[in-house]
């Protein structure tokens, strides 16, 4: 193992692997951070991994092929390998790690992203799954109309059974809940462990001289950046120097540029694509409000991001926001469209309710970090391979 570079959760994740006997580590994951259209769930894993790797662990990660990327890279201290489409990377994957033909490994860990791996089934080692959210009806919005039950039917029906054994991680406590109730997974299978926040997100500057609405996500159904322009046409009638910019990529874009063209709202919204991590910063600290009209997430990363750099939210009441935000304390949730503009219009109208809210968020941002991230999912993995050990009378690494 490395040296834990004077940090104590690098010093913790090498002595719980080393304990465990975790030296080599595979994450199969949808996308990696490389994609065009990663979001929260690949910056989750590159968070997380490259701790790891930084604590010694030999890490790969198994994605599908990334727009212009290599097939295999090293990035920051860990292995990706990219192979296939989005849907034949599921067997290719499964094949290739059966054979180890990419290595041996003594742990593996499953991002479940709607389509399993179905991993407890070959795996033969100790094992997790990391389950962001559950979809539900975002099937419906992401797949054609004939194919939607199909992944409803496999994510509640068919792939719960295999993993009812397996160690599960989720990013909060609403989704750790819906995986009791909806897909009736046991309450001691379930680890809760929040995604951090870089240090870089601090409250520095000032803030835009006109009323600035940012939206970060890719731009999918989902998360419904159409329902947030239409609020955000309406919050202009009573705040008419709001600005709105939406920041990602994703399929939807065309539509978006459609209807904003078709609001004639070229000039207050602003489709920002994909920027850099400096750019994002810089909005971060700009605007007066981080907004979603996301139907499901698994936690609401940009809005803790955004809460660190002392920005409040507003955003739906759903899964995962109620989690990353403190209702009346870092940001106001709604409960309808029409609710998510009242209450962007307040929060963009009362200078002592936004400077109550900023507050409240920089502080609740500062309790997340991403080395508690890192420890708290290879825990419950360490956990697995050790009570694995113990069964076969294999004895702890002195």
């Amino acid at each position: 193992m490395t040296s834990d570079g004077g940090r104590p959760a690098i010093a913790e994740i090498s002595e719980l692997a080393r304990a465990a006997g975790l030296r080599r580590i595979h994450v199969l994951a949808w996308r990696d951070l490389a994609d065009v259209e990663a979001g929260g769930s690949e910056v989750h894993a590159d968070e997380v991994v490259r701790r790891w790797a930084e604590a010694g662990i030999d890490v790969t990660v198994r994605t599908s092929y990334a727009q212009g990327r290599p097939f295999t890279e090293l990035r920051d201290g860990y292995r990706i390998i990219r192979r296939h489409g989005r849907f034949m990377v599921f067997p290719t994957t499964v094949l290739s790690e059966m054979l180890r033909r990419t290595g041996p490994f003594d742990g593996l860990v499953e991002i479940w992203n709607g389509t399993p791996y179905l991993s407890p089934v070959w795996a033969g080692c100790p094992h997790i799954a990391v389950v962001h959210h559950v979809h539900k009806e975002m099937w419906r919005m992401v797949l054609e109309e004939k194919l939607a039950p199909y992944g409803e039917f496999m994510e509640r029906h068919i792939a719960p059974p295999f993993y009812r054994r397996t160690p599960l991680v989720t990013l909060s406590e609403s989704s750790r809940h819906e995986l009791i109730d909806y897909l009736r997974f046991r309450p001691e299978h379930i680890s809760v462990v929040p995604p951090g926040i870089d240090s870089r997100f601090t409250p520095v500057g000032p803030k835009s001289p006109t009323p600035l609405v940012l939206a970060v996500g890719r731009l999918m159904a989902p998360k419904r950046f159409d329902e947030m322009i239409r609020v955000m046409a309406e919050v202009r009638e009573k705040v008419p120097a709001a600005q709105l910019v939406i920041v990602g990529d994703g399929y939807e874009r065309l539509a978006l540029q459609q209807q904003i063209s078709d609001l004639d709202a070229d000039d207050w919204i602003r489709l920002a694509g994909h920027i850099s991590d400096e750019e994002l910063l810089k909005l971060y600290r700009e605007a007066w409000v981080v907004a979603s009209a996301s139907i499901a997430e698994g936690w609401g990363m940009t809005l803790t991001e955004a809460a660190a750099c002392g920005t409040p939210a507003v955003a739906t009441r759903i899964n995962g926001h109620t989690d990353s935000v403190d209702d009346g304390v870092t940001g106001l949730l709604a409960d309808s469209s029409r609710d998510l503009r009242q209450k962007l219009e307040t929060v963009l109208t009362d200078d002592d309710l936004r400077v109550r809210l900023s507050e409240g968020a920089r502080k609740w941002a500062a309790t997340f970090t991403w080395d508690a991230t890192a420890v708290g999912v290879l825990t419950p993995l360490a956990r697995e391979a050790t009570r694995r050990n113990q069964r076969r009378g294999i004895p702890t690494p002195s």
